[in-house]
């Protein structure tokens, strides 16, 4: 694998990681359509877990965990990111066709709303190395009443992960003690995706960030000197608080949306020095072909500089 300018320089900034942590990096950002850009795209598959087998309803063909792979495979992603069971599933069939990450904590939507918003440990650092993990991924809900118990794991399992020279990748969702419109507000995500950094997060993935302020001890300082006007102002300052782009920061797909949507927010991402996607329901809730193409336009957005 040779190695490109540009993704030697982004694993520069890794500066206390081992070799084997920067290969499984380099791994990532040297597959797929965007190999050596610098950008990603990856497939992510958690819904099944997280909302069940409804999620695959609208295309049946993804009830079967192989079209997940094969499509990660067909589109040219940087890597396949889902829990154990589904991973476990394709893994010998799809044995070195797409680097992989374990998502190794996972909740369900029986679960209770009026409890605090939590998720169980569902897998192992044993998992991801027996099954040729590139990295793990973990959920961490900033704000909810579990957040120090979920930091603690997280803490544990990513000293674990990178002995064993895997990559670190948190999910950071604000949950809890915000309004519905403070999950996604501009301050809130650029402090969880500070604090996923702080926690020691190879790559981070937030939702995109609205124009919208929560907090008010933050809403003065960032009405006189953050720019939220726009999704790129928004995106940018989501990588500056990562270490001022010190470390990679993805985003989230989210819901099902029109394509020209998925479009748009890739544009805001490469605009705002965004690293890329992670997307799910709107690569597979749409036909294959359909989703195919889309997840080619959205490669040539990102391959555009900035």
């Amino acid at each position: 694998m040779r190695i490109t300018s540009k993704v030697r320089k982004i694993l520069s900034n890794y500066e206390a990681d081992s070799i084997g942590v920067k290969q499984n990096l380099a791994r990532i950002l040297m597959h797929g359509k965007l190999s050596g850009t610098g950008k990603m795209m990856i497939l992510a598959v958690d819904q099944g877990f997280e909302h069940g087998p409804r999620a695959f309803a609208m295309t049946p063909a993804a009830y079967d965990p192989h079209y997940h792979y094969q499509f990660a495979v067909d589109g040219g992603m940087n890597a396949f990111a889902a829990p154990l069971g589904l991973l476990e599933a394709g893994a010998d069939t799809f044995l070195g066709a797409v680097p992989t990450i374990l998502k190794i904590n996972s909740g369900n939507s029986l679960f209770d709303k009026d409890n605090a918003p939590d998720q169980a440990v569902t897998a192992s650092i044993d998992d991801a190395l027996r099954l040729g993990c590139s990295a793990i991924g973990f959920t961490i809900y900033p704000g909810s009443d579990l957040s120090y118990e979920q930091i603690e794991e997280l803490r544990e399992l990513a000293a674990e992960a990178k002995a064993c020279g895997l990559a670190v990748i948190v999910w950071s969702y604000a949950r809890g003690a915000l309004s519905k419109d403070g999950e996604t507000a501009a301050d809130v995500i650029a402090y969880g995706a500070h604090m996923a950094c702080q926690l020691g997060a190879h790559i981070v993935k937030v939702k995109l960030p609205t124009a919208h302020l929560e907090m008010s001890s933050a809403k003065p300082l960032y009405e006189k000197y953050v720019d939220v006007s726009s999704m790129a102002a928004r995106v940018k300052h989501v990588v500056d608080s990562c270490f001022n782009g010190r470390r990679m920061v993805i985003f989230s797909g989210g819901e099902s949306k029109e394509a020209g949507a998925v479009l748009e927010d890739a544009r805001a991402i490469v605009a705002g020095g965004g690293f890329g996607s992670i997307i799910g329901r709107n690569f597979f809730q749409r036909p294959k072909e359909e989703a195919l193409a889309m997840a080619q336009e959205v490669v040539e957005i990102f391959r555009q500089k900035r």
